[in-house]
């Protein structure tokens, strides 16, 4: 126990810092709902540079996102990716669980999925993989200089 409160304060200096490096770099994605600065630091070390991902569908599958079929007979269904980049998916992951406890909107979609007949934890793959979209289109255009 005594170890945790001396790390509390250093843990929250690196925060901080953390918090300062990402408005410099990215302001845009603290703007998002879910997203600290421990989550948006994580984003922006799995997305690298502009032009790493050719495509959305390959920055999904590099975060572990991408849906996998898991059909048999007559059942058609998907199952969650469990490889690509561990930390980009746990970050997913911490901002999916922000945003179903906080946002209505995510709350609406996701009991949308689960109406459509997909259990919670496919509601929250597909949720994982919209969030997904959502900021690989933000840091392609944030990349590009505005005219």
């Amino acid at each position: 126990m005594l170890h945790r409160s001396i790390d509390r304060p250093e843990a929250k200096e690196l925060e901080l810092e953390l918090l300062a490096i990402v408005r410099t770099v990215a302001p845009e994605l603290l703007a998002l709902q879910g997203i600290g600065p421990i989550s948006a630091a994580q984003i922006l070390i799995s997305w690298s540079h502009p032009g790493r991902f050719r495509s959305e569908a390959a920055f999904v599958a590099f975060a572990g996102v991408a849906p996998i079929p898991a059909s048999s007979g007559l059942t058609n269904r998907h199952r969650i990716n469990r490889s690509g980049d561990r930390q980009l998916n746990r970050a997913l992951h911490t901002i999916t669980l922000i945003r179903i406890r906080l946002d209505p909107s995510t709350r609406a979609y996701v009991a949308l999925r689960i109406s459509e007949g997909k259990t919670a934890r496919d509601a929250q793959r597909c949720l994982k993989r919209a969030i997904c979209r959502q900021l690989f289109k933000l840091l392609e255009r944030g990349d590009q200089p505005t005219q």
